[in-house]
């Protein structure tokens, strides 16, 4: 019996001894389990519980022009933060804070005494002076860090490249948005060691890591040729109350942008954000990269090249002009519709003939004419550091007509982007290479190293030097002797063409009298070293050919940066040139147009007119320019109210149409007095005495219609 019960009783501690010794591993596996596998989880949980972080921004990364001069750079500003588990009376808080730090006491009352949170912003990027008035008060729960406030200290300049931040400093647009990953660096923080309640500890001391600064960007831009492109653009906007403005300066052999403006534009300190999404949007979109456009006459330079590439045309080669061309049926007037009769390519050329490069064109065909869109990079992305670039629109080719492709040659039925535009022309005059247009040249370490290069990059050959060498030398006569005079620059080779397109409407149909009229120049012809994109959208003009309007701006933006890059004028290409005298420009302004024409005449100046009236609002170029004898001065119209002309009498129908009055015999200013007063717009061709004009007297045309009028000298 005694037996049995002791056997019992060791059952009964062996298995308690095997209990308790299962417990003991299981605590052991549980505790290791703790400290090798769940322990870091449970270390980050407790160092936050028992450490508040406070974040510090880093310095955002400065960008320079290729010169070193600061476009945007970040200034340190103080922010204001509250932890309102240690602030012992929020009300007191909130009545001192409030009226040193500009909020309302009762919204600021609301943050501070809210202890579900750990941490409140108070005020973001606050001067010194106020921050350290708040520092005054000696508040217990009151702390400060420091925040970059990004500042642009040229405002508006070049404000659709550089973009802007968030009060963050966050990339919102542009090279900001593009590169922020580069700019923004790494931020920092401050820790700080709290009880469980979120009270600040005794004896606590904070451990700073610091941020690490964002790198340095260079530009391609050059900020004096950003300088003389805006000026363009602004007087461009204000004398034609103009929809748009575009204007891009590239340096053509390596596809670096120089300059790139646009109107209407914003200062990056202070972006129209009240305006919402969209309405900023009209304001702060970078429309050179990103609005599609009919490139009109200037496309002429793309189908010039391919087809001298291809062998269709040489210099030489023979072209007819009645006026118009027959395609499928649909007679596709030129622009002078009389014609230019008989002429060859380069005349051709010069003279911006619709029918000549109808032919190219249709001789080409739709695939070959396609294979040349592809190369000159028409329907794709340049790849230039702008998000959000736009293709262009083109037209399917399987579904293309004859109609289609005759219209595409002379640059309609076909929408592109000025980026587009000016990279193509720039591989036709370069020696043939499509270059990746690029605003970014290099990334730079706070110490001035670089760390990053973005190198000139060839997308692929599309035209052989020899052809390139070619158009250089046509288009150098298109400005010597054919549409882009206005573009002519006494000592040096300009090359260039105009264009002049029309608008479409949102149902596709052509908008009578609205026009983009453009022009691209380049210079010096025989080695270019900058091209230059000038577009004005609705110019309101009298005369609103792209000859007219933009040639001269290009002229003006080119002359600036010949001079500023100390390329030296050469008069050897003429020597007669060095033989004409200089002539100073008079102050034309307040003067009436018979008496300014006058001056003009008696200084050996020519002139031409721009919008209607009889009184000269401004000139171009200023007072006080020195140019050569000759050159052409464009005056600027305005209508006197109290002045009492006589004006044939606008004679209207029914309908609301009117009749064209007889102009023939009548010189510029009377023509121009007569068309306008009867809500007619004046086409010039040639000066003197207008003997021919189209339509005829008589004829019954919509208000706004254009009358091309032809001037001899007598």
């Amino acid at each position: 019996m005694a037996t049995s019960a002791g056997v019992t009783n060791r059952k009964r501690l062996l298995t308690l001894l095997i209990v308790v010794t299962l417990i003991f591993f299981i605590l052991i596996g549980r505790l290791a389990y703790i400290q090798l596998i769940w322990g870091e989880e449970l270390q980050s949980k407790a160092l936050d519980q028992w450490t508040r972080k406070l974040p510090v921004a880093p310095k955002r990364g400065i960008i320079y022009d290729r010169n070193g001069n600061v476009l945007a750079q970040s200034a340190s500003a103080e922010t204001i933060a509250a932890r309102p588990s240690q602030i012992e009376d929020a009300k007191e808080a909130a009545r001192l804070l409030a009226p040193i730090i500009d909020v309302s006491e009762e919204d600021l009352y609301e943050k501070i005494s809210d202890k579900s949170k750990s941490e409140v912003w108070i005020k973001r990027q606050v001067s010194k002076e106020i921050a350290n008035e708040v520092r005054n008060l000696d508040i217990k729960g009151i702390v400060f860090t420091e925040e970059s406030k990004r500042y642009y200290p040229n405002k508006n300049l070049a404000s659709h490249i550089l973009g802007f931040t968030k009060i963050d400093g966050e990339g919102q647009e542009g090279i900001e948005l593009y590169y922020d990953k580069q700019l923004k660096g790494t931020p920092g923080r401050i820790i700080t060691e709290t009880d469980v309640h979120g009270k600040e500890l005794p004896y606590n001391v904070d451990q700073y890591i610091p941020p690490k600064d964002g790198w340095n960007l260079v530009l391609t831009i050059d900020q004096t040729i950003q300088h003389f492109t805006e000026k363009a653009v602004s007087d461009a906007m204000a004398n034609y109350n103009a929809k748009k403005v575009y204007a891009i300066v590239m340096e053509p052999s390596t596809g670096e942008i120089l300059a790139m403006a646009s109107r209407p534009d914003f200062d990056p300190n202070n972006p129209p954000r009240d305006l919402g999404f969209e309405g900023m949007q009209e304001y702060v979109k970078n429309i050179n990269c990103k609005d599609n456009l009919d490139p009109g006459s200037t496309f002429k330079i793309i189908t010039s090249a391919a087809g001298l590439e291809e062998g269709i045309v040489t210099p030489d080669s023979s072209f007819d002009c009645p006026g118009f061309k027959m395609v499928d049926g649909v007679r596709i007037k030129c622009w002078r519709s009389w014609g230019h009769g008989h002429q060859n390519f380069v005349e051709g050329v010069k003279n911006s003939c619709n029918p000549v490069f109808m032919d190219i064109a249709l001789r080409m065909g739709k695939d070959k004419f396609y294979q040349y869109l592809d190369d000159f990079g028409f329907g794709y992305k340049t790849g230039i550091d702008v998000l959000g670039e736009e293709r262009g629109v083109i037209m399917n080719k399987d579904i293309v007509k004859n109609v289609d492709l005759a219209r595409m040659g002379f640059g309609q039925a076909i929408a592109v982007t000025p980026i587009q535009l000016i990279t193509a022309v720039s591989a036709v005059i370069n020696g043939g290479n499509l270059m990746e247009p690029h605003i970014a040249k290099e990334f730079r370490d706070v110490e001035g190293a670089i760390i990053e290069e973005i190198k000139p990059k060839i997308v692929k050959q599309v035209i052989s030097s020899k052809t390139s060498e070619t158009m250089r030398y046509i288009l150098e006569q298109v400005v010597m002797d054919g549409s882009g005079k206005n573009a002519y620059i006494p000592g040096y080779r300009v090359g260039g063409k105009t264009g002049t397109a029309q608008k479409y409407g949102p149902d596709g149909k052509i908008v009578q009298g609205k026009h983009i009229a453009s022009f691209i120049g380049f210079a010096p012809a025989d080695d270019p070293q900058v091209i230059v994109l000038f577009m004005v959208d609705e110019p309101e003009a009298a005369v609103d050919f792209g000859s007219q309007v933009a040639a001269p701006y290009v002229k003006m933006i080119l002359e600036d940066i010949l001079k500023y890059l100390d390329i030296e004028p050469r008069y050897d290409q003429d020597p007669n040139l060095s033989d004409i005298p200089d002539v100073s420009i008079p102050d034309l302004t307040d003067m009436s147009l018979e008496d300014a024409t006058k001056a003009l005449k008696d200084l050996g100046l020519t002139y031409s007119t721009q919008l209607s009236g009889t009184t000269i609002k401004d000139q171009m170029p200023k007072p006080g320019a020195v140019v050569k004898e000759g050159t052409k001065v464009i005056l600027y119209l305005t209508q006197d109210q109290d002045e009492n002309v006589e004006i044939e009498e606008n004679r209207e129908n029914a309908d609301n149409r009117v009749v064209v009055p007889d102009v023939v015999g009548k010189s510029l200013i009377e023509t121009n007095k007569i068309l306008t007063s009867n809500k007619l717009k004046l086409k010039v061709e040639g000066s003197g005495i207008a003997v021919k004009q189209v339509p005829e007297a008589g004829e019954v045309v919509a208000p706004g219609a254009e009358v091309l009028v032809t001037f001899e000298r007598e």
